[in-house]
């Protein structure tokens, strides 16, 4: 297949951060192209502050080095500035007369500083502050020079004229505004951070204005002149009073634009083969400046340039700290508060510390820190994620620390369960009858309980139960582990939890780098570790680690049951067991055209196709045309309804749309075991809620959530979890309980057996107890299952993965001997 041509106008962090985005979603899509107007590979600007202030140096902020382009095959012309775009033969053209020709062309000119129009501006010594260069000019002039003044009292004015003090210089600082600041900080907060960089010996003009830039006759600036007529020397003129985007060759090439390139919800263009990131682009009337909000563009951009098509761009919620050794800002949202909010207060101005935090209808919207800081991160995810703080105000300005910590883990016992209760459903073997063998036969270990009983040989759901009857018998001589130290299997000694904190901890992206990371013993792994080690990666790093097929079990390969005749069964999903005429009837005319040997209703509120022969999968699932029913995988498999209050005369809530809006919600969740979900719209329970892993039944005045339960071998009931008022609160503590399981349970570990390792306590005070943990967790369940396709869809409108259920022909030849 022909690639398509990226070219890439810009070699900045949001451009750049945009490929290795897109390297990750589709490495083999694109040939690309890099056109950097520096002589230089993808650097942090951020931190240019701490290269002028000498804490680095420049090699040491370099995000991408040479290697890395050529490593991914990116053709960089480094210093070399495009100068034209030819929109309507795709292509653009450089200024050395190099060409490009392009499919898809990315435009991330960032932006220039703004150089206030006064007399004197275009001399020598006068300078911006936008990139190394400026940087090691100011360095240079430091060495030869003694007066340094600086315009603007806005972050990056406050860095170069710390970083030019620390380099030797007397340093002025002019600002027009009444505080440092101001668009960062309130009054107080500002006035605090003046008084702390005076002490350093720096020099503020505030209220003050520059009227021009004075010649010292040998066309360099040696003096500024302020509108009162004062006069001051300055060998140097840092210009940082603000920056503007950069939009000159997009303007030049007929691209719409308004104080940045005009950009939609996916970061396209006027033009839709163009996109634009970074400063340069003008979001709902917003360009942003700050790196945060250009790293989540830049997501969203390579979304849709892999072709996936999912990302939104919806803005950002903003955070400041200035990077000055020593003194710690920091502030987020709406710190100054608009009409009807209210602030919360603590200033302690001889220690040096001062925290504003703005609340409105208990929602935190803002935050201003001075002297410490240290729950700057958990404000801003307050602020950004609108999190109702009603229940914790009292602690609030007290940080994070003070609201509670993660309570103690529970422990399920077998010490009560009476001889004669059916431990092995399997093989028929009760608990009298494995403490028998124990004790009669110095059994210390599972295996050989397994030998002389047949207990935990067969599906092995009861193995928990049984070392449980072991420990209670034999006590410490036990020869077992909790699943939490036993090691993932024969080709590791590492356990499931040191396995997913070193994927977690090492960003370990595929199953060859986990493997050789951790040692693997046994090259390739076994049918025991690599489901597991897939399920760890892709839970771990959405949208990064990729689903490798082969460490998938047979069903979730082929996407459906295979039956012991070898046949398949597929199970067309059905929101809520909701269908319609329509779907009926292509169902019958699929069962026709296939001879679909058996139809059948599933205790999910489904219907099953049993019988269909793999080579006909593909094409079941395309004249179905529904769902992919998930029937067959570790994964959110049905959302089982009542008729509820729209039909039922008992009915108190509508359960058959919660339960379709939160099989919605759900779609394509993969997870360590099968997960089922029922909503009833009574405390008749009809759809059998109390026996799910998530159960949903409505009262009267809200709703019940139950958790923990399983129908399977041992039917275990649903444990009492939350009452919530709303079907907003339904899905919020529902996908965050199920993303704190995703999150923390062991591969092949059911809710239930989950449950009981952790307890009850520790998932309440998670999911119920923690506020913004409980928001934090269900957005990133959403963010997982962003990245997520219906399988049938992807395997029907992908020819080279039908390549799966095709059938290998077999030639019979004679032979005469």
């Amino acid at each position: 297949m022909n690639k398509l041509k990226l070219v890439m106008i810009g070699n900045g962090m949001a451009g750049v951060r945009t490929l290795e985005e897109l390297l990750k979603l589709a490495p083999e899509l694109y040939d690309i192209t890099v056109f950097g107007a520096e002589p230089h590979p993808n650097y942090n600007r951020i931190l240019l502050s701490p290269v002028l202030a000498g804490e680095q140096t420049f090699e040491e902020i370099v995000l991408n080095d040479l290697d890395w382009y050529q490593d991914n095959g990116i053709d960089l012309r480094i210093g070399c500035k495009v100068v034209d775009i030819d929109r309507r033969n795709r292509k653009v053209i450089a200024a050395d007369g190099s060409e490009a020709a392009y499919d898809r062309l990315i435009i991330a000119t960032g932006s220039n500083p703004f150089i206030l129009p006064v007399p004197g501006n275009d001399l020598d010594g006068v300078i911006g502050y936008r990139d190394i260069a400026d940087t090691e000019m100011m360095m240079a002039t430091a060495k030869t020079h003694r007066h340094a003044l600086v315009i603007g009292g806005g972050l990056l004015g406050l860095e170069a004229a710390n970083g030019l003090k620390l380099r030797g210089m007397d340093v002025t600082v002019v600002h027009i505004g009444d505080w440092l600041l101001d668009r960062q900080l309130d009054k107080t907060a500002g006035q605090l951070l003046q008084t702390a960089l005076e002490a350093r010996g720096i020099q503020f003009r505030l209220n003050t204005h520059t009227a021009a830039l004075l010649d010292n006759g040998e066309g360099r600036v040696c003096a500024a002149q302020f509108k009162d007529g004062e006069v001051i020397p300055a060998d140097l003129v840092v210009m940082a009073a603000g920056i503007r985007p950069n939009t000159e060759l997009a303007e030049r090439a007929g691209i719409a634009c308004n104080r940045g390139i005009l950009v939609s919800d996916t970061l396209q263009t006027f033009d839709p083969r163009i996109y634009a990131v970074g400063e340069c682009a003008s979001h709902r009337g917003i360009a942003y400046g700050l790196v945060a909000p250009l790293f989540e563009q830049a997501k969203v951009c390579a979304n849709h340039l892999a072709q996936f098509g999912i990302g939104m761009y919806q803005g950002s919620v903003t955070s400041t700290k200035l990077k000055v050794t020593g003194i710690d800002l920091f502030s987020a949202g709406d710190f100054m508060g608009e009409e009807g909010t209210e602030t919360i207060t603590l200033s302690d101005p001889i220690g040096g510390v001062y925290k504003k935090l703005v609340v409105k209808d208990d929602i935190l919207v803002g935050a201003c820190l001075y002297g410490d800081t240290a729950d700057g991160g958990w404000y801003f995810r307050q602020v950004r994620e609108r999190a109702n703080i009603s229940e914790i105000r009292d602690h609030l300005m007290f940080g994070e620390n003070t609201i509670g910590d993660v309570g103690h883990q529970g422990q399920h016992s077998t010490a009560n369960m009476p001889d004669d209760m059916e431990v092995c459903g399997c093989n028929g073997v009760c608990k009298g009858t494995i403490v028998k063998a124990i004790q009669e036969n110095g059994l210390f270990s599972v295996d050989e309980v397994k030998k002389h009983t047949k207990a935990a040989s067969s599906c092995g759901s009861c193995t928990g139960l049984v070392e449980q009857i072991l420990i209670s018998t034999v006590g410490g001589a036990a020869d077992v582990k909790p699943k939490s130290e036993k090691a993932i299997c024969g080709c590791s000694d590492l356990n499931h939890g040191q396995v997913r904190k070193a994927i977690r901890d090492h960003h370990l992206t595929s199953m060859a780098e986990a493997m050789a990371f951790m040692e693997w013993r046994t090259p390739n792994g076994c049918a025991t570790c690599r489901p597991a080690l897939n399920y760890y990666l892709i839970s771990t790093w959405p949208g990064e680690a990729r689903d490798d097929a082969q460490s998938r079990l047979i069903n979730e390969r082929a996407h459906a049951n295979i039956q012991k005749d070898g046949t398949y069964s597929v199970v067309p999903r059905m929101w809520g067991g909701v269908t319609n005429a329509a779907e009926l009837r292509r169902i019958a005319d699929v069962a026709d055209k296939y001879s679909v040997p058996m139809v059948k209703v599933t205790g999910g509120q489904r219907i099953d196709l049993l019988g269909i022969k793999k080579e006909d999968l593909p094409g079941v699932w395309k004249d179905l045309d529904m769902p992919c029913g998930h029937a067959y995988g570790k994964s959110i498999r049905t959302v089982k309804t009542c008729v509820g209050s729209e039909f039922c005369r008992f009915g108190t809530q509508n359960s058959t749309q919660m339960g379709i809006d939160l099989e919605h919600a759900l779609f394509n969740m993969w997870s360590p075991h099968k997960v089922k979900l029922a909503v009833s719209g009574c405390p008749r329970n009809c759809a059998e809620s109390g026996i799910k892993d998530v159960g949903i039944i409505g009262v009267d005045s809200g709703w019940e959530l139950y958790i923990g339960g399983n129908g399977g071998i041992k039917t275990e009931a649903g444990e009492f979890f939350v009452k919530v008022k709303t079907a907003e609160e339904v899905m919020e503590y529902s996908l965050a309980f199920l993303q704190l399981y995703r999150e923390e349970a062991f591969y092949l570990e059911r809710t239930v057996h989950y449950l009981h390792r952790v307890g009850m306590e520790h998932i309440k005070q998670a999911v119920l107890e923690d506020a913004e943990r409980r928001k934090d967790l269900h957005a990133r369940l959403l963010f997982s299952l962003s990245f997520e396709q219906d399988p049938w869809q992807q395997q029907v409108a992908t020819p080279a993965l039908k390549k799966e259920f095709e059938r290998i022909p077999v030639v019979l030849e004679e032979t005469t001997r």
